[in-house]
């Protein structure tokens, strides 16, 4: 898995954008180093193995850091990591508290998630697991002013949005979020919904990351609707 990681980051590196997903987790990374300085503040939600976290702590370090990972090995694994670095959480984030059975898929474990969604693979093997509830507006102290929230739940996404509606009136972060048909319409998400709550409620503009990057005008509804129902773009940014 350590070579993987380090040919995915050379690719990253040399902007070899093989796959959709190395794009974005290149479009990503400067973001971060676009909008982050020594001293920001950062939630990482669905934080998987730690690659975005790690862009994250180099870019600010003396930040404070959060992080959220429901599958316990994986949860494990980021606590040694992160130790004394960030406030790693094993909780799966969304609109209410309790307890929800949850969908970790052994095989390929990114695309874990509280529902079940279409699977890019042949054999999903799955196995449901009870997993902790809790939402981001009750878990990240109100004086703490947050600066960028990466979202990256398997569909899940609108849900932990609208659980931190207090926290992106106050703090207006910048917000990177996946969002597309074969995810997101599995908990319900409505494309028009999701964008007057960031463009109406919350006062934040909606792009795609590359538009971003290039300073080029924000998605309009019908773009970005159309963006979902095509998956054409499923990682978008709000600013």
């Amino acid at each position: 898995m350590k070579i993987k990681s380090l040919i995915r980051s050379a690719f990253i590196f040399l902007h070899l954008d093989l796959t959709k997903n190395i794009e974005y987790d290149r479009l990503t990374e400067l973001i971060i180093r676009r909008v982050l300085k020594s001293d920001s503040n950062s939630i990482d939600v669905g934080c998987h193995k730690g690659e975005i976290l790690d862009s994250v702590l180099k870019r600010s370090p003396n930040g404070k850091n959060f992080a959220f990972e429901p599958i316990p090995f994986l949860f494990n694994q980021l606590e040694k990591k992160y130790k004394n670095k960030a406030l790693i959480y094993p909780y799966a984030l969304s609109d209410k508290t309790g307890q929800s059975s949850f969908q970790f898929v052994k095989n390929v474990p990114a695309y874990s998630g509280i529902k079940k969604r279409k699977y890019d693979i042949a054999n999903p093997d799955i196995e449901e697991i009870k997993v902790e509830l809790r939402t981001l507006d009750e878990i990240i102290p109100a004086e703490i002013e947050i600066d960028f929230i990466k979202i990256d739940v398997e569909g899940g996404e609108y849900g932990v949005l609208k659980g931190a509606k207090k926290l992106l009136k106050s703090s207006r972060p910048v917000v990177v979020f996946e969002c597309g048909l074969g995810a997101s319409d599995y908990y319900g998400t409505n494309p028009d919904e999701l964008y007057e709550f960031f463009t109406k409620e919350i006062g934040l503009k909606v792009s795609t990351l590359k538009s971003y990057i290039n300073d080029q005008k924000p998605l309009t509804l019908n773009e970005f609707s159309h963006y979902y129902e095509t998956n054409k773009e499923y990682y978008f940014i709000a600013y």
